[in-house]
């Protein structure tokens, strides 16, 4: 009898952080309300890229 695992996907965390730094990044910035939320979706972009490119083989490992 073999044992199966759950794997649960953790990816939303990688994006939630990926958020939350991109707008503090906009805020920072101070040029202006527009930048809030293009830092957001630059931040979201760099999680989908970090996750698309650098963790793609965790699960083997």
């Amino acid at each position: 009898m073999a044992h199966h695992t759950k794997e649960e996907n953790n990816d939303s965390y990688f994006y939630i952080i990926g958020l939350l730094a991109g707008l503090f990044i906009g805020a920072i910035i101070n040029r202006g309300f527009i930048y809030i939320p293009v830092g957001a979706v630059l931040g979201l972009l760099s999680a989908a890229v970090f996750l698309k490119v650098l963790v793609k083989g965790r699960q083997s490992a």
